[in-house]
């Protein structure tokens, strides 16, 4: 707190001291609102005949942002969740004590007005206040109104000031909210289920991530928060929910960037009788509904370029995107020799113990991955960073996979599923090597999936997006940490 904010909070202090000896009462809950303002301005729009000084009365309470005193009335501004309103309060009409109270009050505080509505000389339609009440006193000034509040730092860690002070954080969470509605709406529509699968999981399986850690002291057992709710999706499929979703939070133990919070937000679904190919057709259709659910139109701007999900998308195996966008050679890029000696000209870090499956993905990541502006499906990622994807019947070497990007960053990842179960032991066998090898994030080897599968799971298709990502499309947010109400961040 800076010298002249601890000045305003004595004050403030000072002037509750006074309220109190008064006996007002700072904090009542008394006050119905009739209407909120959002509710108010569609009755402007649509029956303006039936306001005036003589028409219906309105009781709405809400923050009070902004006061023009002038001697024996003042107009105020004030908002609740939905909008914001001016207000005209008198001193002979609301009385003595009640305008003696209004003038000590300060921005911040909530206020409840009853009155009916009058047009001003300026043409505003205004809340003539008949009763006027206090509601909730604040202790604190808010930031100063016209550079608001414009810290992205201070912004992240007092949220609840960011959501009063700036308009487009508001509309950036309330898109959010629509994002998520929609997704569940265009599940529902489809005849897929909603699930809820454990977020404290006994193993961390289901992608490549390193895990959080906890401790169960009844069970007295080692629990990890879930990385992805992947493999018991899939169990409930064995179980014979062929079409289930879930919406809800994975949690990886990495680091924090515009792209990543160690805690996020997924959708992950599965699809029984579907292969990948199905998913990219399903995908295309459940963006263009989200979008045009949430913005209005199928056709977004992001970071100033026009994204079009109307369109049919691109799709591109990963090997042709590398020759064809990232600049490797036709002759290179099949070779992980010369793929390696590609990345050591061009200053790319890989280890030459790395299977070329890996080292192809490396390259795809810094090469490729940028420059992926329009809606693009990548194809054709090798077994061995695929470790849960059905192989592909035509190149046993590739898998049934595809990861989708949009502008420049990952949005999804599905694929037909492995539903072989001694397979899958094998592919969960190559992955404890690498764990041995130094890789901690590699999958851990979990039995109990393995005798689900040899139950028998039907041939599948899965993918998961990543919520808060798309969120950042639809709102031409430019860091992750914009469309997280409260992102992680280091300690003060």
């Amino acid at each position: 707190m800076n010298e002249n904010t601890s000045k305003l909070v004595e004050q403030r202090k000072a002037k509750i001291n006074g309220l109190k000896e008064n006996n007002i009462q700072l904090y009542p809950n008394d006050f119905r609102n009739s209407h909120s303002i959002q509710e108010i301005q569609t009755i402007i729009e649509t029956t303006p005949e039936l306001l005036g000084e003589n028409g219906e009365m309105f009781s709405v309470a809400g923050r009070m942002m902004a006061v023009n005193k002038m001697g024996k009335s003042s107009f105020i501004r004030y908002k609740d969740g939905t909008g914001q309103i001016q207000a005209y309060l008198k001193k002979d009409v609301i009385g003595d004590d009640k305008y003696t109270l209004f003038k000590k009050l300060d921005i911040g505080d909530f206020i409840g007005i009853k009155g009916p509505l009058f047009k001003t000389r300026t043409g505003e339609w205004t809340i003539i206040a008949k009763e006027f009440q206090l509601v909730a006193k604040a202790h604190r000034p808010l930031p100063e109104k016209f550079h608001g509040l414009k810290d992205p730092e201070k912004r992240y860690r007092q949220r609840y000031l960011d959501l009063i002070m700036n308009e487009k954080t508001r509309d950036v969470f309330i898109k959010r909210s629509k994002t998520v509605s929609a997704l569940r709406s265009f599940f529902e529509n489809h005849g897929f289920i909603e699930v809820e699968t454990p977020m404290m999981q006994p193993l961390a399986g289901g992608a490549e991530a390193a895990p959080f850690k906890t401790w169960h002291n009844a069970l007295s057992m080692e629990l990890y928060l879930r990385i992805a709710p992947e493999l018991y999706l899939k169990r409930l499929v064995v179980g014979g929910f062929e079409k289930v979703f879930e919406i809800n939070r994975n949690f990886r133990n990495e680091g924090v960037s515009t792209k990543h919070n160690p805690e996020f937000t997924m959708v992950e679904f599965y699809q029984a009788y579907a292969d990948y190919e199905d998913l990219m057709n399903f995908t295309e259709k459940m963006f263009s509904f989200v979008a045009k659910e949430v913005t209005g139109s199928e056709i977004i701007e992001y970071q100033g370029q026009p994204i079009d999900f109307s369109k049919k998308w691109i799709r591109l195996s990963m090997v042709d995107s590398l020759v064809e966008i990232g600049g490797v050679d036709s002759k290179v890029v099949s070779d992980k020799g010369l793929l390696l000696n590609f990345a050591e000209e061009k200053n790319i870090e890989i280890k030459k113990k790395e299977q070329y499956g890996k080292v192809l993905t490396k390259l795809f990541d810094i090469l490729v991955e940028p420059k992926l502006i329009q809606p693009t499906f990548i194809t054709g990622y090798p077994v061995e960073v695929s470790p849960l994807s059905r192989k592909s019947d035509s190149n046993p070497e590739l898998t049934d996979r595809f990861e989708l990007f949009i502008a420049g960053k990952e949005i999804a990842n599905g694929f037909s599923e492995l539903n072989d179960p001694e397979d899958q032991y094998e592919r969960f066998l190559q992955q404890s090597v690498q764990r041995d090898e130094g890789n901690e994030e590699a999958h851990i080897m979990d039995l109990d999936y393995i005798e689900a599968l040899e139950y028998g799971m039907p041939p599948t298709a899965g993918q998961g997006i990543g919520v808060d990502r798309l969120v950042m499309l639809l709102t031409d947010s430019d860091s992750i940490r914009e469309v997280i109400l409260f992102p992680h961040m280091r300690k003060n």
